[in-house]
């Protein structure tokens, strides 16, 4: 196992920290674990690159670890009984963010079943959602003022923009002969 791929499963491995710190409250202990787990993402494909240590694995676990951890934070976030009503992810954008990525899971797991393979690239659009998910993320575990519904509006046109192309790249090479 490569560098980029453990800096990946450390990734991973922060998520049950970042849960427990959001649900018992330590929002300070919550937020250094995301930014860890956020700049490990930049981190581990970097390396991947520049050292090319591109595999396989990472190409797996790389959107995995980025979906579990957004995930668990904007679920835990939208169901704290303690985070200020002002920072709490209104109910849609956990439906929208959960939505998205359980259809490009789903879309994923059907082309590899019909095609034997599937070699799905981030695009642009997916990296600046991913991006700002997380910086929503940040936002409202520093509480923020920033987290208006402005950026709210920015972060669910993004996720749903980039779930749309996702659909539209999965529909194409399903339809390839």
């Amino acid at each position: 196992m490569n560098f980029a791929n453990k800096i990946t499963i450390l990734r991973i491995l922060l998520i049950p920290f970042f849960i427990a710190f959001i649900l018992y409250s330590k929002w300070e202990l919550a937020l250094l674990v995301f930014i860890i787990a956020a700049l490990t993402d930049a981190i581990d494909g970097y390396i991947a690159r520049a050292l090319k240590q591109r595999t396989e694995l990472g190409k797996i676990l790389d959107p995995i670890a980025d979906k579990l951890i957004i995930l668990s934070a904007f679920i835990c976030l939208s169901v704290s009984k303690t985070l200020p009503p002002a920072l709490k992810p209104p109910v849609y954008v956990p439906i929208i963010v959960i939505s998205r990525d359980a259809i490009i899971i789903l879309g994923a797991l059907l082309i590899h079943h019909i095609k034997g393979e599937l070699n799905i690239m981030p695009t642009l659009i997916s990296k600046i959602t991913t991006f700002l998910q997380m910086a929503t993320v940040i936002s409202i575990l520093l509480g923020s003022a920033a987290v208006s519904p402005l950026l709210w509006s920015i972060t669910v046109g993004f996720t749903i923009v980039s779930g749309i192309d996702y659909i539209a790249k999965g529909s194409k090479l399903l339809n390839e002969k």
